[in-house]
This record gives structure tokens, sequence and C-alpha cells, in this order.
């Protein structure tokens, strides 16, 4: 269901599983149910989470004070967060920014809009891993419901086995998860910078040769987008 990343006195790191939900859904028990018992914890709070099909970093607070400033922090977009999806070889564009105001339709889907009141932000770059397949590195400037989803079904390319975008692959692709994990995190805590990474490790395809070859170019996805620095020089991933 998860493994933990980091238990710091004031928060949790954890990386949740694919089809892992976050909050109890009928009999089955949720992950944030499920690491505070486990835990034993008194207190813990949701600062965000990640749909059933995205595995990935969570973030989790231990105590009010803690949870209310991170709850701030990705309220006013101040955290850095990074993800990684695979999906179709011929997107609209290769690299840049997905901007768009973002509209609830039907069956729970979204759909990007040519409009910017209140856009959804999204940049990434992307790479070939030369098996029918394209790594997409994304960064998130908002934070939206679905909101990569949605971003690279706008470019032609859903996610990989993503259950609402996603309908089928092309060719003789094998579909055993959503392909989309959150990367990496970084964000400011009581005066000190928090990086944390995550590399995917479920999926026939997160586990190919291709796509590890290919993720070493992204070991730090810092370095490729334009990122006010929060943290010092001595600080490392």
């Amino acid at each position: 269901m998860y493994h933990i990343i980091e238990n710091h006195a004031d928060f949790i790191i954890v990386s949740k599983f694919h089809g892992v939900d976050f909050h109890c859904n009928g009999e089955s028990i949720g992950l944030f149910q499920k690491i505070r018992e486990n835990m034993e914890l008194q207190q813990l709070y949701p600062i965000h989470r990640l749909d059933s099909m995205t595995s990935g970093l969570i973030v989790l607070a231990k105590n009010k004070e803690t949870a209310q400033e991170l709850a701030a922090s990705f309220r006013e977009h101040r955290v850095e967060k990074f993800y990684i999806a695979l999906g179709g070889t011929h997107p609209r564009k290769k690299q840049g920014s997905i901007i768009g105001d973002m509209k609830k339709v039907r069956d729970g889907k979204w759909i990007l809009c040519h409009s910017k009141n209140n856009p959804a932000i999204t940049q990434f770059i992307s790479s070939g891993l030369g098996n029918g397949l394209r790594l997409y590195l994304l960064r998130l400037l908002t934070g939206k419901t679905h909101q990569i989803r949605v971003a690279l079904k706008s470019l032609g390319v859903p996610i990989l086995g993503d259950p609402l975008y996603c309908k089928k692959a092309s060719g003789d692709l094998i579909i055993d998860r959503g392909y989309l994990h959150s990367y990496a995190i970084g964000f400011m805590l009581k005066g000190k910078y928090y990086r944390y990474k995550d590399i995917p490790d479920s999926g026939v395809h997160f586990c190919s040769e291709e796509f590890k070859i290919t993720l070493k170019k992204y070991e730090d996805p810092w370095e490729h987008f334009q990122i006010s620095k929060l943290t010092s020089p001595q600080d490392d991933l």
C-alpha cells in the first residue's frame, strides 16, 4: 500500500502504491487511515492527495502547526512538485507550458479550456523511450483536480492506463497500471528547505530498461526548469 520515505518529527513523506485510494472507499481502508493505524498516531493531517491510479510522494503532517504551514504553502503554490508520466509518442508539442481554465464535464471528467481566468499551469519536457512510449517530466505550478491527466490529454497523448482519459493504447502495449507518478517535491518548513525524490518501481513500463536509461537524464528535475532557488548550495536531493 505504501512505504515510508521520511519519518520526520513534524511530517511524514510516503510513497503511495498505484491503485490505492487515499481515503476509505466502502469496506476498503484508505491510505491515510492505514498509516495512522500502523504508526499509532493520535494526530495526522492530510495536506494533499493523489488519485488512486497515481503512485509516488505524499506529504502528511504530524501536528496542527505543521499542517497549517504546509497547507498554506500548497495553497499559495510555493511547493515544488514534479511528476513523471508515460504516454504517446506524438504530442502536439514536446515541451513547454500547458495553460488554461479547467471545466468539469460528464462522467467525472475535466477538460482544458482556452480561457485563462483561473488557469491550471503545467510545465513539461519529454523524451522518447524508443518502445512506442514517451516519458513526460511535468512541473505543476497549480494544483487542480486531474491537472496532469487533462493537460496530457489536451496534447493528444493521454497517460497510458488512465481509466478516464485513455480508453485504449496503440499497438500491443501492456497496460497494467496508470502511468503517473509523483516523482519529486520540495518545500520550506520552519525556515528549512526539504527535497525528496521517489523513483517508480511498479509497472512493466516503469521497470523497463528504456525507461530507466531515459530517466537518468532527469535525476535532478529541478535543473530542467527555471525555479526560484529556495535552497542553499549544500542542499541535496
